[in-house]
């Protein structure tokens, strides 16, 4: 039987990137990288490639849309054209009005600072994906995403494993519990376990070299 242990320390060296580092985003408990994980999240809801929505959030964040205010304030043909430079296309129209209309929900309700979502809401996880879906174009699934991005800023999250990361764990005769596999790694560590069980279930390859690699 191959040890867990050693499959989550695979796991780490070789896909222990979250989602957010792919976007560029240096995640910390502050508004402007929270909002630009709820930005990529939104990208991340469309049913695109996740490295199409990495993409695209990239250029999001390279053309300046890098904070609610910005993002309202960038006109919809703006949003279009960085979507579009990602190749971001099949969707480009309709999430460049979902974007604007986020922002502005995120400065009406939230102040532009979703630390304040977070306090409002503390650990309860029902409250905090209600919450999270009242943003356009986030349904129960991308608010899975932010939240299992988040649970590296926000302890009382963790161990935060959503059902795609536990398809990963299954794939790879892990623990498909979330305190099970939370006992495998570090705590500060779990939003990388997380984001690489989800590539594993994203990609077939990922979880054969895993595999490969644990048994030679």
């Amino acid at each position: 039987m191959t040890d867990p242990h050693r499959t989550a320390r695979a796991l780490l060296d070789r896909h222990g990137r979250t989602f957010a580092d792919d976007a560029g985003i240096t995640l910390t408990d502050r508004p402007t990288p929270l909002y630009q994980l709820l930005v990529l999240t939104t990208l991340l809801s469309t049913r695109i490639r996740a490295s199409l929505a990495v993409s695209a959030a990239r250029h999001l964040f390279a053309a300046g849309y890098r904070t609610p205010h910005a993002m309202a304030a960038a006109s919809w043909s703006d949003r279009v054209d960085a979507l579009g430079a990602a190749h971001y296309r099949r969707y480009d129209e309709r999430t460049a009005t979902m974007l604007g209309t986020a922002a502005t929900h995120c400065q009406q309700r939230w102040h532009g600072d979703l630390r304040r979502l977070h306090a409002d809401t503390g650990a309860d996880r029902t409250a905090l994906r209600r919450a999270l879906t009242e943003f356009p174009g986030i349904g129960p699934t991308g608010a899975d995403i932010f939240l299992r991005e988040a649970q590296s800023v926000w302890p009382d999250l963790r161990p935060f494993l959503d059902r795609r990361a536990l398809a990963g764990a299954r794939r790879l005769g892990l623990p498909t519990s979330a305190p099970q596999l939370a006992h495998l790694v570090a705590p500060a560590d779990l939003g990388r376990l997380a984001s690489a069980l989800v590539r594993v279930t994203l990609d077939e390859k990922a979880a054969t070299d895993i595999s490969r690699q644990v048994t030679a």
